[in-house]
């Protein structure tokens, strides 16, 4: 199943969560992962079933080899036969060319400027989100003309501060870089909420027209969840525009 965000303006604005695909225990059922261990096939199948319910050509998706990093690419179209970058944020300014980002508890960033058709998918972990890759793909949009202004940012399922336990150490860590993202588990532990980081991160570069999701990927049966299960699927966010 999918959850679906439009903007009267021609922004799209996708979530999955783990239903309606025909992956196999522990991956069951929808995995848009390739790098898992799920049957191969299975993905395909899955990525097909998920574009085509977004009226999507699952040839026109573009993805990413995410690495926890901080490094855009800037795309066209898609990869075809070319390797696939490391990169954690792509940017497009060509209208319809869908970009996908994947996650398992990490923060998925989907964003768009529909005045200037520039859009952009960002993968946000703790260690992306400490490494900037989420403003590194604001400048990226903004090098193509789009204005923060302007840019509509959408996040989505994503394990919470709530549930997300770290260190003592690496709280203050991350917490040195981005305060909004200290946090405490619900059992008051130390604990990193990257999603309310991002959307600090988002709000010092003035877009203002954000919303997160409030789905914790840990707690959701639904959802995929790495932390919760360790062998699990992948979950894809994505972004077009008209």
């Amino acid at each position: 199943m999918i959850g679906r965000r439009d903007t009267a303006d021609g922004a799209h604005f996708a979530f999955t969560d783990r239903w309606g695909g025909v992956s196999a225990v522990p991956y069951e059922e929808l995995n848009l992962g390739g790098a898992v261990g799920d049957d191969p096939a299975a993905v395909v199948t899955n990525r097909e079933l998920a574009a085509k319910a977004l009226g999507l050509d699952p040839a026109q998706v573009v993805w990413m080899n995410q690495v926890h990093g901080a490094d855009v690419a800037v795309v066209d179209a898609p990869w075809g036969g070319r390797p696939v970058p490391e990169v954690d944020a792509i940017v497009t300014a060509r209208r319809g060319l869908a970009l996908a980002v994947l996650t398992a508890d990490c923060t998925p960033v989907l964003l768009a400027d529909p005045v200037a058709g520039i859009a952009a998918a960002a993968h946000a972990g703790r260690p992306g989100m400490v490494a900037g890759v989420v403003p590194a793909a604001v400048r990226a949009m903004m090098e193509l003309g789009a204005e923060p202004s302007r840019i509509v940012a959408r996040t989505g399922p994503a394990v919470c501060g709530r549930c997300y336990e770290v260190p003592e150490a690496m709280r203050a860590e991350v917490s040195a870089v981005e305060p909004a993202a200290h946090a405490e588990t619900s059992w008051g532990t130390p604990a990193v909420d990257v999603s309310a980081g991002v959307h600090a991160q988002l709000a010092a570069l003035g877009v203002c027209d954000r919303e997160q999701s409030p789905v914790c990927t840990r707690e959701s049966a639904d959802h995929f969840s790495y932390r919760r299960d360790r062998t699990t699927g992948r979950l894809a966010s994505y972004v077009w525009l008209d």
